[in-house]
């Protein structure tokens, strides 16, 4: 598993898509994250990828193999600046990894960190409580920062109005979708079956006008799904990475 230090954050990086996406998925009135276990696992490690992808840190053999999909590589001189993402750079450097078994590797490492970081930047606080009345125990709230409301408002028009997404706003849109955890937003984005299958186009990498960074983000975002899948990843990525 590719590990990472919590303690090695750094407010001086741009908020990470990770993050930006656990932020989306905190619910506040429970102080609890949706799609918690395995799809949020294989959400921040979609959102490791794509934000890779988006800097041109990772690149992806052209030729697979029937027991495994194709490698991914890092590519050198492009080791990222922050280092939650690093050391998945640095994981890739020493070893490239088939997609899949990447996503299980560094998804069960990322959640701690990244929360440790939203807490850092303040945009979620840990809140002392008592359960039962008498059982300590720490809650996570609100930070107050409207980071929350920012991204929700960078990705409503995506998902609701059908716009045409900048590679970050079409990135968050399809790991939300991805995760399984839209219905669970009806509050924020009430939810339709328009909804249901415009997140599915996202994940698909239909975004209109596709640009290279916007088909990198919809198919790294599709190895957030449950079903890992490895295929839609390479067919709209590797050809995006070409052009």
């Amino acid at each position: 598993m590719t590990e990472t230090d919590p303690s090695a954050t750094s407010l001086a990086t741009a908020p990470l898509l990770a993050e930006d996406v656990l932020v989306l998925l905190f619910d506040p009135e429970s102080g609890t994250i949706r799609s918690e276990g395995m799809p949020l696992m294989h959400t921040l490690a979609g959102a490791v990828l794509t934000e890779l992808a988006l800097d041109g840190a990772v690149a992806i053999d052209e030729h697979t193999s029937a027991l495994r999909g194709r490698l991914v590589h890092a590519v050198e001189g492009r080791e990222p600046a922050d280092p939650l993402i690093a050391a998945t750079w640095r994981r890739l450097a020493g070893k490239p990894t088939d997609l899949r078994s990447l996503v299980l590797e560094i998804g069960p490492g990322l959640r701690a960190p990244m929360i440790d970081r939203v807490v850092e930047r303040g945009t979620l606080r840990r809140e002392a409580r008592k359960m039962l009345g008498f059982i300590p125990m720490t809650a996570l709230v609100d930070g107050g920062t409207g980071r929350r409301d920012e991204l929700l408002a960078l990705v409503r028009p995506v998902l609701l109005d059908d716009q045409v997404p900048s590679p970050r706003s079409g990135a968050l849109a399809a790991l939300l979708s991805a995760s399984g955890a839209l219905p669970a937003l009806h509050r924020d984005l009430p939810w339709s079956g328009a909804l249901y299958t415009r997140g599915q186009q996202l994940q698909r990498g239909e975004w209109g006008a596709a640009a290279t960074g916007e088909a990198v983000a919809a198919s790294a975002a599709a190895v957030a799904a449950s079903v890992l899948s490895n295929t839609l990843f390479v067919s709209v990525v590797l050809p995006s990475l070409r052009d």
